[in-house]
């Protein structure tokens, strides 16, 4: 296992800066994932850390020793590219051997006829072979060692890749997108098997990917980053449910959250000229707030989850636009009939039938309804305000 630790990592390319002081702290043995949309610096900081591109400016530590100068053979990592990155012509085993070879071998016993009758390469065969039979049981595919890369499934051909780097015992795991050339189902699969592997091997990971759901269900922590910066590290539910800003707010969770610009007066919170009923005292007069889709329900539609006991009720008027049904939940999207009009996602879950109600089916206009309680408040900037339950009051408990 291995503590890495980023210090201030910036990098430009010509005049164009691509990442901009990167601090962060990877404990021992944590699943750390790197996520954002392309182009916001993830691959190039993973790269830093591997070695293949030097940093413009900063520090690499790795168990507490600086490593930024050093060659990415000295660094004891390991990395999973996108591409798999097999050799065709070479089995399974022979993939997974070549950088055991690479690093016991010496330089002239590697060529695969001289391997044959050259001591040096006899006497590390034994070792070699061992650990390659090791990973390959864990992962499940040690009956594939005699075959070559074409005649394996896009899965396997990751498990091979994964296996590949996981013989060299590194003390840190990279790896970049690596389930991008699979498809939804097998993604799910190798994803599981990624985290078995993490619990079961205590080493360090720092996985990049764009895909939220991949970030939120293998991590320990997540790093969330935009435009060369990192907006906030943490567990995946803190992010959602907790977010320190708009950015981090709207790119985490599926359906993205309704953030609404509002005005804060004495007489209540005012979206446009619709005054939503909420009073929060001490605040600025520009705001926004945010409500995930499952903070929203519809008021009197049966056969749907509504707004839970002891929920203060704010009804507005909304223009149902689609819906999709999901099995056992639905996804509405709608506007929202005020000035100005706001786009609507809610989620709700159905009845035990799944039966979409042909109340929600016929109907146009609906009244949504607000649950306070979950309520995500931002200054006009995009910060998070965090608002205490004395601050937030309701005009009925005022008048």
């Amino acid at each position: 296992m291995s503590r890495l630790t980023l210090r201030n990592i910036g990098k430009s390319f010509g005049d164009t800066e691509v990442l901009k002081a990167i601090t962060l702290d990877v404990e021992d043995g944590e699943f750390l994932s790197l996520v954002g949309q392309s182009g916001c610096g993830k691959s190039t900081l993973l790269r830093i850390i591997s070695g293949l591109e030097a940093p413009s400016s900063g520090e690499i530590l790795m168990q507490g020793q600086t490593v930024t100068h050093l060659a990415p053979k000295q660094r004891n990592i390991a990395m999973v590219f996108q591409d798999y990155a097999l050799y065709p012509h070479m089995s399974v085993a022979e993939n997974m051997a070549m950088p055991l070879i690479m690093a016991q071998v010496p330089m002239y016993a590697r060529l695969p006829l001289v391997r044959r009758v050259a001591p040096a390469a006899r006497r590390h065969k034994p070792n070699i072979d061992a650990q390659i039979d090791t990973v390959a049981k864990q992962l499940r595919i040690d009956h594939l060692l005699a075959r070559k890369p074409a005649q394996l499934s896009g899965g396997q051909r990751q498990r091979v890749a994964l296996g590949r780097a996981l013989v060299r015992n590194p003390g840190i795991f990279l790896m970049d997108e690596p389930l991008s050339n699979l498809d939804a189902k097998l993604r799910v699969e190798v994803r599981r098997e990624i985290s078995e592997l993490h619990a079961s091997s205590g080493l360090t990971f720092v996985y990049v990917t764009h895909d939220q759901t991949e970030a939120m269900t293998m991590s320990d922590r997540v790093a969330l980053m935009q435009g060369g910066s990192i907006l906030q590290v943490a567990a995946p539910n803190s992010l959602y449910t907790n977010p320190a800003s708009v950015d981090v707010a709207r790119f985490i969770g599926s359906p993205q959250i309704n953030i609404f610009p509002v005005q804060s007066r004495a007489t209540g919170l005012h979206l446009g000229d619709t005054n939503l009923g909420l009073i929060l005292e001490g605040a600025d007069a520009d705001l926004q707030i945010g409500l995930r889709p499952e903070a929203l329900s519809l008021q009197g539609v049966s056969g749907l989850s509504s707004h839970p006991p002891g929920a203060v009720v704010i009804t507005l008027p909304f223009d149902k636009h689609m819906v999709e049904d999901l099995g056992p939940e639905v996804l509405i999207h709608g506007r929202l009939d005020a000035e100005p009009e706001i786009d609507l996602r809610i989620r709700a879950q159905k009845a035990k039938d799944y039966g979409l109600t042909d109340q929600l089916a016929k109907a146009r206009r609906l009244n949504v309804t607000i649950d306070p309680t979950q309520l995500l408040v931002f200054d006009a900037g995009g910060r998070r305000l965090h608002i205490t339950p004395r601050m937030m009051r309701t005009t009925s408990e005022v008048s």
